[in-house]
């Protein structure tokens, strides 16, 4: 978690995108929180949490992902392993409120039936949960974001510069 804490931080650096506020939506425990507030310093950190216990626990605010409603969006938006627990309804909900979340930049991962069947390891996997295709979430988040690759995305409209054999498509 912290590569990839380190990882979030370098790009969002690299293409300009000051960050001064973190949502890491479905933080569970919180591990990328202290490495991304190290590499990012000065941004604050919220990390939203559906599970009340993990919320009791950490200080975490409780909610979900299809209904949070912050009074501003974030400049940058974790979302790690998190939409495959979602049923259907609230995946659609969640995709439509990534767009009033996050005017920067979207780091999103989520096991797809392709990642399950090729490059999960099945023994230590949760398979109780709602796959999906990456078609199915690429649809759904091209209609506010840009794709770049690695699991990054711009918001539409954010004045974030990309060079073209940086980004896909």
């Amino acid at each position: 978690m912290t590569a990839r804490a380190n990882l979030i931080a370098a790009y969002t650096r690299h293409i300009g995108c000051p960050v001064a506020s973190i949502l890491d939506a479905g933080c569970g425990l919180g591990l990328m929180r202290d490495p991304l507030l190290r590499a990012l310093p000065g941004a604050t950190y919220v990390g939203l949490e559906y599970s009340e216990y993990l919320c009791d626990r950490y200080g975490w605010v409780q909610g979900s992902l299809a209904t949070y409603r912050p009074r501003k969006p974030f400049d940058l938006v974790v979302c790690f392993d998190v939409f495959q627990y979602l049923d259907d309804t609230s995946a659609e909900k969640a995709m439509r409120n990534f767009a009033r979340l996050c005017r920067g930049v979207l780091f999103f991962s989520a096991l797809t039936r392709r990642d399950w069947r090729e490059n999960a390891d099945q023994s230590r996997t949760d398979p109780d949960v709602t796959m999906r295709t990456g078609a199915w979430y690429r649809k759904r988040l091209a209609k506010n974001f840009r794709p770049i690759s690695a699991g990054f995305w711009i918001r539409r409209g954010a004045p974030l510069v990309t060079w073209e054999l940086e980004s896909v498509g």
